[in-house]
């Protein structure tokens, strides 16, 4: 009670992996030296094998919504017509970032906790011929929705059209068949799945989406994706790399390919799974039920209560940090993280964690009762005899 470990249970940034936070402090690292070039390029070798694509991926210094700008400064020009898929607070970015670049943009849009239908997508590029991209979030870390992002590429491919997609919590969280789907623009963020600080952010741009570049007329300087790509091929950055970053990743991605890419998915999927279990075990109402993602659980509050009670008790009773809503959804919901490196045990301590700050705040419930549905999700899928109940 007296002592409180801070634990980070939010979806980005996520729990650090220690041998990566380890491996910062060989940063005193010139980073126009062969010693630092292996080292970059080695760990962009294993973020393609981990991503599990044949595409460039292009890494940048900068959070994801960097890499987000860059896709579309470096593909389009002025005036091109895109569909946005907005149902959340990073739907609206996209909205955001396009229209101030100067696309025409139709905005499909959908409430909070839901998500935008392929059938949209389609009927929208069938409406609107001259369409040039379609944006959209793999994962939707304001809500805990996820979209259909292999129909959507299937649909897209079939057109001229490219598919930009927000992956940054859906890497790591959720199967993506990046060559497969027809994924041309897949962008990802440091400090979610792969278990180190904010400060990198990466894309793998499709050979369709590089015809793009050829004409695109929108200005950009910093973020030049064809100067980092020709670069990174030589095991080099156009500007001044994070090198510590880059240390971090690269002793976070062998991880990651020690236990594979889809057992990192599982994890996160099956920690959702359980915290669904829980939620519904213990009278709350998930936010977004029809199409929930694995990055993590967006949950309501009771009703009377404001979700920041419980934002506040976990930080105050326990040391630890979860999400409130945002924007609208501020004081409606929480949100609790999966991705990355968390595991069972963390999800146990949070639900037991959460029972206590829902009776001191005057919602009964019999302690153990979430516990118990997350033991039960882990016991089936690790194999274990569920006990006899009379």
């Amino acid at each position: 009670m007296h002592i409180k470990k801070q634990r980070l249970l939010t979806p980005g940034p996520t729990p650090l992996y220690p041998p990566a936070l380890h491996a910062m402090m060989a940063s005193d690292l010139h980073h126009r030296t062969e010693d630092f070039r292996k080292i970059y390029k080695s760990a962009l070798a294993d973020l393609k094998e981990v991503m599990g694509t044949s595409h460039d991926v292009v890494p940048l210094v900068s959070s994801g919504t960097g890499a987000m700008e860059a896709s579309v400064s470096n593909l389009f020009s002025k005036g091109d017509h895109v569909v946005v898929c907005s149902a959340g607070k990073f739907g609206e970015r996209w909205a955001g970032i396009t229209k101030a670049h100067g696309l025409q943009v139709t905005l499909l849009e959908e409430p909070y906790g839901s998500a935008v239908k392929p059938a949209a997508v389609a009927a929208a590029l069938q409406a609107n011929p001259d369409v040039k991209g379609v944006f959209v979030q793999a994962s939707e870390s304001s809500t805990g929705a996820a979209h259909d992002v292999k129909s959507m590429g299937e649909i897209v491919g079939k057109t001229d059209a490219i598919l930009v997609m927000d992956a940054i919590t859906g890497l790591g969280t959720m199967p993506l068949d990046i060559d497969g789907w027809g994924l041309d623009v897949v962008i990802g963020g440091s400090q979610k799945a792969f278990m180190i600080p904010p400060g990198i952010a990466f894309l793998s741009v499709s050979p369709k989406a590089w015809k793009m570049a050829e004409t695109s007329d929108l200005p950009h300087y910093y973020f030049d994706l064809t100067k980092e790509a020709k670069n990174a091929a030589a095991g080099e950055s156009s500007w001044t790399p994070a090198t510590s970053l880059i240390l971090a990743l690269a002793e976070a991605l062998r991880y990651i390919k020690s236990i594979g890419m889809d057992k990192l998915v599982d994890n996160a999927q099956l920690l959702a799974r359980a915290t669904r279990a829980a939620a519904q075990a213990l009278g709350l109402e998930l936010f977004a039920p029809d199409s929930p993602g694995a990055a993590l659980t967006a949950i309501k509050a009771p009703a009377g209560m404001d979700s920041g009670k419980i934002v506040k008790g976990f930080k105050e009773r326990f040391g630890a940090i979860i999400a409130n809503g945002q924007g609208s959804m501020k004081g409606r919901i929480f949100r609790i993280a999966h991705l990355g490196y968390f595991d069972f045990n963390d999800l146990f301590s949070v639900i037991a964690a959460l029972e206590v700050i829902l009776v001191a705040n005057g919602h009964e419930v019999k302690f153990g009762t979430g516990v118990a549905a997350v033991q039960e999700v882990y016991a089936e899928a690790a194999g274990v005899r569920l006990p006899v109940t009379a």
